[in-house]
Parts: structure tokens; sequence; C-alpha cells
């Protein structure tokens, strides 16, 4: 499959501290790429890096590439990088507002305004979140008395309703119950051959049931790179074969 994302030579630093080094990583269109390692291995910088949210950092530096289709993501205007490659954090983030204006807050934004289109582009994205049936007869009640694996799920429609290419999740299931988490993990999993997943996880067991690829980031440094099964199995490198097993994180 072609590369979609491809983090070639990446190098971020902080102040005298390396926190991402010398990074090459390929992302296929349409597969789920997992990226798994213990606290503090840049795993969350690079998510960052490729939708530019450290731009305005001026302690952060960094140099290679970060390509979206072959393109650096730097040449690329900001709102419209961000419409292609969206960021879903930890912590969901409601809009204040109804469960209908955060879903539809983004087509808004980009020119959407004839109710009906509205309309069927909202009920798609919740559909597509696993959300609809749950909230479909109470679109116009605020989104903060959603549950919070409601809101997570939420907060995946908004950025699915404005026709991303790539989305990247930061830990998307770090506080949410079990039945959630199966949620948004089915949803991953459907969603894959329409987009292109970055998952950082924390979950070892998560990253086996839903990756198609799996990256071993440890402090900062790429350990190893390959398919779900091959790193889980049969990893190559004695400190991934640590971490999967437990040994160390």
């Amino acid at each position: 499959m072609p590369e979609k994302l491809f983090f070639r030579n990446l190098h971020v630093t902080a102040g005298s501290g390396v926190v991402l080094r010398d990074i090459t990583l390929p992302v296929a269109a349409g597969e789920i790429l997992a990226i798994i390692g213990p606290a503090h291995s840049g795993k969350t910088t690079l998510l960052r890096v490729a939708n530019r949210m450290i731009e305005d950092r001026r302690d952060l530096c960094r140099t290679g590439d970060v390509l979206l289709d072959g393109v650096e993501v730097r040449t690329l205007d900001a709102d419209e990088l961000r419409r292609r490659v969206g960021l879903i954090f930890a912590t969901p983030v409601p809009l204040p507002g109804t469960i209908f204006d955060n879903v539809a807050y983004g087509p808004r934004l980009h020119g959407t305004r004839h109710k009906a289109q509205l309309n069927s582009v909202v009920e798609a994205a919740l559909r597509a979140a696993f959300l609809w049936d749950e909230v479909k007869d109470r679109l116009h009640t605020s989104a903060l008395r959603l549950s919070g694996g409601q809101q997570q799920r939420l907060c995946i429609a908004r950025t699915m309703a404005v026709s991303p290419e790539v989305i990247l999740m930061d830990e998307p299931c770090s506080g949410l119950d079990p039945i959630s988490t199966s949620q948004i993990e089915s949803a991953m999993r459907q969603l894959k051959a329409r987009y292109t997943f970055v998952l950082v996880t924390n979950n070892v067991k998560q990253a086996a049931r839903v990756a198609d690829k799996v990256a071993f980031f440890l402090s900062g440094e790429l350990v190893e790179f390959g398919t779900a099964e091959q790193l889980f199995t049969n990893p190559r490198d004695r400190r991934t074969d640590d971490y999967v097993s437990g040994r160390i994180g």
C-alpha cells in the first residue's frame, strides 16, 4: 500500500534534551498503526508534529520531514492540514452546545450551510462513530450530558464530519470502561478502509487487537517496527520483548 504519512529522519529536541531521535516511520494508507512504549517516549510529540501543534513551542526544535502524500506538512495551510489530519486527544473535549452543533461545527466552518446537507453529514458521522442510535432522539441537548465514552465517540464523529484522510488518536480509551473501549476499537476496524489511523496507546493488548502495524518507542527512539503479529510474537529486539511481556514499562 502507498505511504499516506511518512516520518523521515524526524528529530525533535527540547532545549538540550532529545524528544525524538531520527525517526523514520511509514504509515500506509488504509491501515491502523499503533505506537506503543512507556511514558516519555515521544509518542504524543510525534502526533503533535504531524498536526503542526508544536510550532508555537519555542523550546521545541524539529528537523527532518513529515510528509502527507509526499508533501511536507509545514508547506500546507495549517487549517487545511488539520482538516485532512484530525487529532483526537486522550480526554474528550466536546464543544459547548448541542450534540448536533458539535458534529456540524467543522462542516459549517468549511461553508456547509444547507440544513438538509448538515443533517445528512451529522447523521453519517454519528453512525460511523457508533453513536447515532444512542443520541438520535436528543441531538439538540447538551453534549456535556453525554457519558465519557459517548463524548469520546462524539469527538471522533466531529473529526470525521470534515472528511479527514488521517486520524491521529492519543490514548483515546485511557479513561473509558471496557464497553466504550470495545465500541471505539470496533469503529476503528470498520473505518480503516476509509481512513488511515495512527493510535498511540499504552495498552499493549489493545494494540494487538486493532493494529495492522506496530511501532515500539523507547526514550525517543524507534526501537522496532513491524506487523502486529511479528512484533508481539517474535520481536527482533530484546527491549521490545521485555516491554510487550511486561518486564519493563
